[in-house]
């Protein structure tokens, strides 16, 4: 397997780690990225970016699912930072209209930590009703709570994006797409995109669905009953990986789960997190305002991923069983299909991994935990 990219030493044990994932015939095309101290210290990539057995190349992006929820949060956390968002307010004083149906106790931090009590969509959608912003906006705001916002934790799997963008679209007049690019993918000179112009089509790497057994449906583990809040959830924005072959996706703003990017540019937008909210000297928040995200909102068995979550403002907080770091002040989020990124603030790091070939787990997948551990243990002998 030729490995393309960089590798500094004394970061062998990651090149090492991606090379047996693809041994072990778990790949066909896949990207890493680490950087320290906003250092780009591993960049590699390898393999097919498509089944027809086209390269991976330097700037091949893909479809990262949830792992573009990690995007959306920093643009809230940037704009509370900037004095224009109060995580503690409710939603409606940004959104009028979503005080409908008993939701005017509904805070933004309850969206930002899955707690908002609107895990899903009544009546369910289509991929494509998630590319008109404003019938989608007007559904949540219309739609009745599921449970009592901030007693329990429900992963909202898409309704998270829609809810964020619509409260950054309230405050700054701009769709969350653009104002992530203007704002936070332009400074940091990272390729990222919550939608994808047409002229970048060229670059991207097909996704290979996962293998799903109808049969035998289950989270982490442990079956899902089809009167669940799980399968409600789940069934209520059903996506089945070739949503990002098309146009009309690409070109949607879908902040939970459409972001199209590559490892390097995920490890490039969090570095800046990592690093107190400043790269290379390129500003975009405080370094208080960036470790906001810290802040743990709740901590139970969540009633969608079925597995203990301790979410932070937008991102979940260190625990054990799914990625690691040694260090306390560390946070991660994953996509669907297994991309993962890990944001550690006591070693000011940052660890990404996308790739093309999916599973059909959204948690844990072991290639992306392979990449993380091997990182971690490089920084931590590098002292």
């Amino acid at each position: 397997m030729e490995v393309h990219g960089t590798c500094k030493e004394g970061f062998e044990a990651v090149r090492d780690a991606f090379v047996e994932n693809f041994d072990e015939g778990l790949e066909i095309g896949a990207a890493a990225a680490v950087t320290v101290d906003g250092e780009a210290v591993v960049d590699i990539w390898a393999g097919d970016s498509d089944p027809n057995g086209t390269p991976w190349d330097r700037d091949t992006i893909v479809n990262v699912y949830s792992t573009t929820k990690t995007m959306a949060a920093t643009c809230m956390l940037a704009l509370a930072d900037r004095g224009e968002l109060d995580f503690n307010a409710p939603v409606c004083q940004y959104w009028p209209e979503f005080a409908q149906n008993g939701k005017e106790g509904v805070l933004v931090s309850h969206v930002m930590s899955h707690t908002a009590g609107l895990p899903g969509y009544e009546p369910p959608v289509t991929a494509a009703d998630l590319y008109d912003l404003d019938a989608i906006a007007e559904r949540l705001a219309a739609q009745e709570l599921w449970f009592e916002p901030g007693t329990k934790s429900a992963y909202h799997a898409v309704t998270q994006g829609n809810l964020e963008g619509e409260i950054l679209y309230r405050i700054t007049g701009k769709r969350m797409a653009d104002w992530f690019r203007d704002e936070i993918a332009e400074p940091l000179g990272a390729d990222f995109h919550m939608s994808l112009p047409a002229s970048e089509d060229g670059r991207m790497g097909e996704l290979i669905p996962p293998e799903v057994n109808l049969e035998a449906l289950e989270m982490n583990g442990v079956p899902i009953e089809l009167d669940s809040l799980c399968a409600k959830t789940l069934m209520s924005c059903m996506l089945d990986a070739s949503e990002p072959q098309t146009r009309e996706w690409r070109a949607a703003e879908i902040p939970a789960a459409g972001g199209i990017g590559n490892a390097r540019s995920i490890a490039r937008i969090h570095s800046m997190l990592a690093c107190g909210g400043e790269v290379d000297g390129v500003r975009i928040m405080s370094e208080a305002g960036a470790r906001r995200a810290l802040e743990e909102q709740i901590d139970n068995v969540d009633d969608v991923l079925y597995m203990r979550m301790r979410h932070g403002l937008g991102f979940a907080r260190d625990l054990d069983g799914w990625v690691t770091s040694p260090n306390p002040n560390h946070m991660f989020w994953g996509g669907w299909g297994g991309s993962v990124a890990v944001i550690d603030f006591d070693v000011r790091a940052s660890v990404a991994y996308v790739m093309n070939r999916m599973e059909s787990t959204i948690t844990g997948d072991p290639r992306g935990n392979r990449i993380v551990d091997s990182a971690f243990a490089s920084i931590a002998a590098a002292g």
